[in-house]
């Protein structure tokens, strides 16, 4: 981190030229016009702007030749500016999710919600249904059964095979407790291909993936305490802890 607020420093003092945001942006569409640049705005840091692309951050002087790439740190008020930034422009629309397609558990009084894109295989995932979902009460959880095949290639079948079982939460419960696929096995139509997409165009390339109820992901495995803390407090801030595939 040292070397990465040392680089940006010397950057901001070699850049002399200070212009408007919009100049900014409208010069680097200019000369990246296969880079899909969704804003520019100022940083706390003059001379040096945020150039948001998509899902990611970089930064640039105001000549847009320079870029940095990397997080920037308010280090007096020990924030991560960059994480905070990321945080922001991947939320997710949840009001846009196809619920039909997942698998809904309800504890409690079921009042905060929880988005949770899942492999039946991934290590990680089964660690948050065993140590981490059963400490949580008045939650409602939506599962989309989420197959990374590439990393687990008989996981597709057993997400179908849970999801056609008579009573699928709890086909899901007993499989990444204790591994136990349903005793009769039967087709249907299901969510499957559709939730592949769906985190696809999410940008989800890892399990399990958490949705807050205001949008916020989290990615990977959030003990307990962890994520009762964001419930609570509207997931102000990224997990420190959080590990999956």
């Amino acid at each position: 981190m040292r070397k990465f607020v040392v680089s940006i420093a010397a950057f901001a003092a070699a850049t002399t030229v200070f212009a408007d945001a919009g100049d900014v942006e409208k010069r680097l569409k200019e000369q990246y016009p296969a880079t899909k640049i969704t804003a520019v705005r100022e940083t706390p840091v003059q001379g040096v702007y945020e150039v948001a692309m998509g899902r990611n951050v970089a930064y640039t002087d105001a000549s847009g030749r320079y870029m940095i790439f990397g997080h920037l740190y308010d280090m007096k008020e020990q924030k991560d500016l960059t994480a905070q930034r990321l945080d922001e422009i991947n939320k997710i629309d949840v009001s846009a999710l196809p619920l039909s397609d997942a698998i809904k558990t309800v504890k409690g009084d079921g009042s905060r919600k929880l988005y949770v894109f899942s492999d039946p295989d991934c290590p990680f995932c089964q660690r948050l249904e065993r140590e981490t979902m059963p400490k949580l009460d008045n939650v409602t959880i939506y599962t989309f059964l989420y197959p990374l095949e590439e990393l687990h290639p008989d996981a597709k079948r057993k997400a179908e095979t849970i999801w056609c079982a008579k009573d699928r939460a709890k086909a899901w419960d007993d499989f990444m407790k204790s591994g136990k696929l349903p005793d009769q096995v039967t087709q249907c139509d299901n969510p499957v291909e559709r939730n592949i997409r769906l985190g696809g165009s999410l940008g989800i390339n890892g399990t399990p993936t958490i949705i807050m109820g205001d949008g916020a992901m989290v990615p990977g495995f959030v003990p307990a305490s962890e994520l009762e803390r964001r419930l609570a407090a509207g997931a102000p801030q990224r997990a420190k802890t959080a590990t999956g595939d």
